[in-house]
């Protein structure tokens, strides 16, 4: 094979030194789908299965020059936009995507950490939702992160398609919202929206505290779109695989956090 002709996907997002989330989830999943991965870090974190314990953002100019450096060399086919932290990052990370112009930008608009701590700055939404939102192929928001972006609450069924269709007006070309915290019964519902397309995934509830979900589904989409899938087929494929590594997953540290299992064992398939 042709060195040129592999196809790769970059994830420019935080980094998680428990290994459960961020770029460490990103590239395990890109490992998993057979696709080349690349990573810009745009924040340090220390952190474990009980929380986050501190941050830190490099400088502007070293995260603008790792985008650069892997623009400049490898076939960046779908871009994958996790935790940006704050309004100068943001900015950054869009001017950049406008230089470069990926086919693809996945953004997984990461706002609260598993263990509930905040990981963006209040200030930095409105530059989320006017400078990246309408960059966007696809957003994957959470109920709490769209009740962010939205400014208002989301308790039923009616509220999240709505909000799913509003989160569409700020820009985005699709919206995957994801229902893990909607309480739907013993389903997990997540809706698909890109104004003509609508569709719901249903998959069965789990009793598990996971960590890395967001991340990894949104990485699994975006290796799905550089494996040449449609974008619903794509969020489809993402959420069976996230599915599979979830029932797959384990306990690595102390707090109660189960990690997902990104190459699970063939059994589990």
């Amino acid at each position: 094979m042709n060195i040129p002709n592999i196809i790769s996907a970059l994830t420019i997002a935080g980094s998680d030194t428990g290994g459960g989330a961020g770029i460490q989830a990103d590239l395990k999943t890109f490992a998993a789908h057979h696709v080349h991965g690349l990573s810009a870090i745009t924040v340090l974190t220390a952190q474990h299965t009980r929380g986050v314990n501190a941050m830190h953002i490099p400088p502007l100019e070293f995260i603008a020059t790792q985008i650069d450096t892997c623009f400049s060399d490898f076939n960046v086919h779908a871009v994958k936009l996790g935790m940006l932290a704050n309004t100068e990052v943001i900015t950054l990370v869009t001017e950049a995507l406008q230089r470069h112009q990926p086919p693809c930008i996945v953004l997984d608009p990461v706002m609260i950490a598993t263990s509930g701590s905040t990981l963006i700055e209040d200030s930095a939404l409105d530059a989320l939702r006017t400078q990246l939102l309408p960059l966007a192929t696809l957003i994957t928001p959470n109920i709490p992160e769209a009740e962010r972006l939205l400014n208002r609450h989301i308790h039923s069924s009616s509220d999240a398609d709505t909000a799913a269709a509003s989160l569409l007006k700020l820009g985005a070309h699709a919206v995957l919202l994801k229902g893990g915290h909607l309480n739907e019964g013993n389903s997990v519902i997540d809706r698909f929206d890109n104004g003509t397309l609508r569709e719901r995934f249903s998959n069965p509830r789990l009793a598990l505290n996971a960590h890395g979900t967001g991340c990894t589904l949104s990485s699994a989409i975006t290796a799905q779109l550089c494996l040449g899938l449609k974008l619903h087929q794509a969020c489809k494929a993402g959420i069976d695989y996230i599915a599979r590594v979830l029932h797959a997953g384990y306990r690595p540290g102390r707090g109660n956090i189960t990690v997902l299992n990104h190459i699970p064992p063939k059994h589990t398939e």
